[in-house]
């Protein structure tokens, strides 16, 4: 029996939990939310999930949503995968650092570029919001690839869920006209050591995604 049911749809925010669920290797299941058909908007995932957004983890009973909130509470329930540095260290503040920066900048910035329309009264507006949204999110990524330098992974001395949060936020801008995420020196050879992770690889084909991945 599945102790996890993970709720989402193919490369979306569920990719970061469902790459930390194979890492970890606990029985779970993934379950298909047809988002092109409204069913996250429905009454059956909003019992689940009252946002109705992507993703959502079921452990048992009980409902977790939130990507940083699901990565936090997978790490913390099975500390023997090491994907966050021990508690108390100052590795493990800096682990909570680039998870929020993540979440609350780099991933609040994408959602402006791929829905202009949200941030806007008038439509005539939204293109000139996408092309902002786009500069901010290089920025942003600017700023990790200095993090980067010298460094394999972004925290410590080994993989964990800030990396494959971040692997997964590249994933996002691949389809940028210019100089996508991956096009940083430092930020392509770390998503490219992540994806060559197996348990990052059955994530990616358990959802489906094509190569190229990032």
């Amino acid at each position: 029996m599945a102790i996890y049911t993970l709720y989402g749809n193919a490369g979306m925010a569920n990719l970061a939990p469902h790459m930390a669920l194979e890492t970890i290797g606990a029985l779970y299941r993934f379950v298909r939310v047809d988002t092109a058909a409204g069913e996250h908007e429905g009454d059956a995932y909003r019992r689940l999930n009252p946002t109705g957004r992507i993703p959502t983890l079921l452990d048992g009973a009980q409902p977790v949503f939130e990507t940083a909130a699901i990565l936090l509470h997978l790490a913390d329930s099975h500390p023997e995968a090491g994907l966050l540095p021990p508690p108390g260290s100052i590795d493990r503040a800096l682990a909570y650092q680039w998870l929020v920066h993540l979440t609350n900048s780099v991933q609040v910035a994408y959602l402006a570029y791929y829905y202009p329309e949200r941030q806007v009264t008038d439509p005539a507006h939204a293109p000139s919001v996408k092309a902002a949204a786009e500069a901010r999110v290089k920025e942003l990524f600017a700023v990790i690839e200095r993090e980067l330098d010298g460094r394999r992974w972004l925290v410590g001395d080994r993989p964990g869920i800030v990396d494959f949060m971040l692997l997964m936020l590249v994933r996002w801008g691949r389809n940028f006209a210019d100089n996508p995420p991956r096009s940083l020196p430092n930020i392509g050879a770390h998503a490219a050591r992540t994806a060559a992770l197996p348990a990052v690889i059955r994530a990616f084909e358990q959802e489906g995604l094509a190569q190229p991945w990032y």
